[in-house]
């Protein structure tokens, strides 16, 4: 089958097409001829050489897919071949088919587009896994998104919103505030110009939640803007840069730090998150209360182009790879 193989570490041009042996079946997977695959800046880290796949992954990038199954497992049941689906990976999402294990894998709602499918799983399974079942996000409470705009940003607005939470974004133009205002979001504050600590003690007391992708220096100023008893979840370190802590702040807050990654986690704990994502975010997508914010569409052999897109953070939701399109 086709890939898009890393040739060497280094920018988006070492991306390449390549043939790659075709994946094999086991027992408890599913086979997936992939329509789309999601980008992830995960996948900009791995190029890079910082991001290595996990062991038993497949060594090209790739983190999430949809598609339609091909062939069932001899121990799975609840899929068919035939069936539209999306699924979370561990790598090798940059291909014309995936194995992956059955507990990674949702239907796709009718009402969502194969090829758009591909954006949705691996940013609920981020958000709900944080914002919700670590951090406890409750009716009334207010949630601050880092980099709104984003694929994760779009998804924990809407989540947030769904469960009655205010939600405070920071994204870089008034652009980007314009696309997050439209799906919901509350306080509305561009980071080049606007002191996001100030915003949120002028608003209320602060967050309850905040979700940062940033990290480095944000560390100091989340922690200044969190409510007592809050929680700053980790998600990335875009910044590249190390954070200042001051621990008398964060005990007088009683605040807490969770640092956290979602691709390293064992198929057990993914196929949990996967099936309270299914449970708790599901029934919202097939309503339309919560859908996939898709930028761009991009052919897979022009993977080199998306990476471009992505790093330059131009875009406002996902960008993906199409295959079937």
């Amino acid at each position: 089958m086709k890939a898009v193989v890393i040739s060497s570490f280094g920018g988006p041009e070492v991306l390449r097409i390549a043939d790659v042996p075709d994946p094999t079946v086991g027992a408890g997977d599913v086979l997936i001829e992939v329509a789309a695959a999601g980008v992830n800046r995960a996948d900009i880290s791995q190029r890079e050489g910082h991001y290595p796949a996990p062991v038993g992954a497949p060594e090209w990038p790739g983190l999430e897919v949809s598609g339609v199954i091909s062939e069932v497992g001899s121990e799975v049941t609840g899929f068919a071949v035939g069936d539209r689906v999306c699924a979370l990976l561990s790598g090798g999402g940059y291909a014309e088919k995936v194995s992956v294990p059955a507990g990674q894998v949702l239907k796709v709602p009718q009402n969502v587009d194969l090829i758009d499918a591909a954006g949705l799983l691996e940013v609920a399974c981020t958000v709900w896994s944080n914002v919700f079942l670590l951090a406890d996000l409750r009716r009334g409470e207010t949630l601050l998104v880092h980099g709104g705009s984003s694929g994760i940003g779009t998804m924990g607005i809407q989540l947030g919103k769904a469960f009655g939470a205010t939600v405070a974004v920071t994204a870089g133009s008034e652009a980007k505030l314009a696309a997050c205002a439209a799906l919901g979001a509350d306080i509305l504050i561009n980071y080049k110009t606007d002191d996001f600590v100030a915003r949120l003690k002028a608003e209320g007391p602060g967050a309850h939640v905040i979700l940062d992708s940033i990290g480095g220096s944000y560390l100091d100023r989340n922690i200044r803007a969190l409510t007592t008893d809050g929680h700053i979840l980790n998600i990335g370190n875009l910044s590249g840069e190390p954070g200042s802590l001051n621990f008398g702040v964060l005990m007088m807050k009683r605040g807490t730090i969770h640092g956290t990654s979602l691709r390293a986690r064992s198929a057990a704990a993914k196929a949990a998150i996967v099936a309270s994502v299914g449970e708790n975010v599901w029934p919202l997508v097939a309503n339309g209360a919560v859908r996939p914010i898709i930028d761009t569409r991009v052919p897979l052999a022009d993977a080199t182009k998306a990476h471009h897109l992505v790093e330059s953070s131009a875009h406002i939701g996902k960008v993906l790879l199409t295959i079937t399109e």
